[in-house]
C-alpha cells in the first residue's frame, strides 16, 4: 500500500482543527497504511501549534508546518513540501471525517484508477437562520453518485484524494495568484483535465462540513455563488478562448435575467425558494463580471483581517 499524507490547512480555527484531527486519528481500516497527517498553520504567528501537539504521538504521525504567507494556495503548497507521500488527501479545518473516510478514498482510487477521487459532504449550519438553513446546508454540502464511479467533472479540494505524480506536478502545483480569492483548485483541475486526467467518486468517503456563523448566512453564500459563476469564464480566458468567454458571458446574461425575474417576487414575499433563485442569479452575474480584479476575497489577508477585527 502506497504512503498517504492527509493535508489539513488551517487559519485560526482551533475548535474546528481539533475536531478535524480527532476524526483523523480515529480513522478505521487504515492501520496498515503508512502515512502521516500534515497540519499547515497559515497564520502569521504559529497559533495552531498547541492544538496540533495534542494529537502528536498517535499511530498516524501528525506533522506541524508553519506557513506565514497567508493564502490558500501557499498553505496547500507548504503541506505538499512537507511530505513525499505519493498519495495526498485534503481535509479542510471545518470538516469532520467519518470513521471510514480515508479507507473509502483509498479503496476507490485503487479500484477505478482515477487521478483524483472526491467524496460526499454533509453541510451543517446550526447557527443559520431557519428559513435559509436548508439552502445553506445544501450549499456547503456535496452530493454525487450513490456508488463509486468515474465522474466527468471535478469538485473542490476539500475531501479529496490525489495521485501526486499525475494530479500534483512540480514542487508548487497550486498557483499562488489565487491565494486571496480561492480558485487554486479550479486552475489545478483545469490543467489536469487538459492532460486527460480522470476523476472519481467515493460514495462512502463522507465528511461533515460545519460552517461557522460568519459563513452560515445568505450574504456569504451569494458572494461564493458569484465567485463560482466566474470560474468558467475565467477558465476560458486563461486558455485565450475568446469564443468560450463570449459563450459563457451569454449564458450568464440569460441566467441572470431569468433567475432575477424568479427571485424578485420570492424575495419580496420572503419565500423559502428565494435563496436558490438568488444563488442562480449570482452565478449568472459572475459569468458576466469575471474580469481580473473583480474576484471576491475569501481567504488569506481578507480572512485574517476579519479575524483580527473579531478579536478587537
Amino acid at each position: 500500500m502506497s504512503r498517504v499524507a492527509v493535508i489539513v490547512p488551517t487559519l485560526r480555527r482551533p475548535e474546528g482543527l481539533a475536531s478535524a484531527l480527532a476524526s483523523l486519528v480515529a480513522q478505521e481500516g487504515v492501520a496498515d497504511v503508512p502515512g502521516e497527517i500534515v497540519v499547515v498553520d497559515n497564520d502569521r504567528e504559529p497559533s495552531a501549534r498547541a492544538v496540533t501537539e495534542r494529537f502528536q504521538g498517535q499511530a498516524l504521525p501528525v506533522v506541524y508546518v508553519h506557513e506565514p504567507t497567508v493564502g490558500v494556495a501557499s498553505a496547500r503548497n507548504a503541506g505538499l513540501a512537507a511530505t513525499d507521500a505519493p498519495l495526498i488527501a485534503f481535509l479542510d479545518d471545518d470538516e469532520i471525517a467519518s470513521p471510514g473516510w480515508l479507507a473509502a478514498l483509498l479503496a476507490t482510487q485503487a479500484n477505478i484508477g482515477a487521478d483524483v477521487v472526491f467524496g460526499p459532504i454533509r453541510g451543517q449550519t446550526p447557527e443559520a437562520p431557519a428559513d435559509v438553513r436548508p439552502y445553506l446546508e445544501e450549499f456547503f454540502g456535496r452530493a454525487g453518485p450513490k456508488s463509486d464511479a468515474l465522474i466527468d467533472h471535478p469538485f473542490g479540494c476539500g475531501n479529496s484524494l490525489m495521485v501526486r505524480a499525475t494530479a500534483l506536478p512540480g514542487p508548487a502545483p497550486f498557483e499562488v495568484r489565487w491565494d486571496q480569492s480561492g480558485g487554486e483548485d479550479d486552475a489545478l483541475f483545469a490543467a489536469l483535465s487538459a492532460r486527460g486526467g480522470r476523476y472519481g467518486w467515493s460514495a462512502g468517503a463522507w465528511v461533515d462540513e460545519v460552517a461557522p456563523a460568519h459563513r452560515a448566512n445568505l450574504g456569504y453564500a451569494l458572494s461564493r455563488a458569484f465567485a463560482y459563476g466566474q470560474s468558467p469564464s475565467q477558465a476560458a480566458w486563461g486558455r485565450r478562448d475568446m469564443v468560450g468567454v463570449i459563450k459563457w458571458m451569454a449564458v450568464g446574461a440569460v441566467q441572470l435575467v431569468g433567475w432575477s425575474v424568479i427571485a424578485l417576487p420570492l424575495t419580496l414575499l420572503r419565500r423559502p425558494g428565494r435563496a436558490r433563485a438568488l444563488d442562480r442569479a449570482a452565478r449568472g452575474l459572475g459569468k458576466l463580471l469575471w474580469m481580473p480584479g473583480l474576484e471576491p476575497r475569501f481567504y488569506g489577508a481578507s480572512e485574517l483581517q476579519r479575524l483580527d477585527r473579531a478579536v478587537t
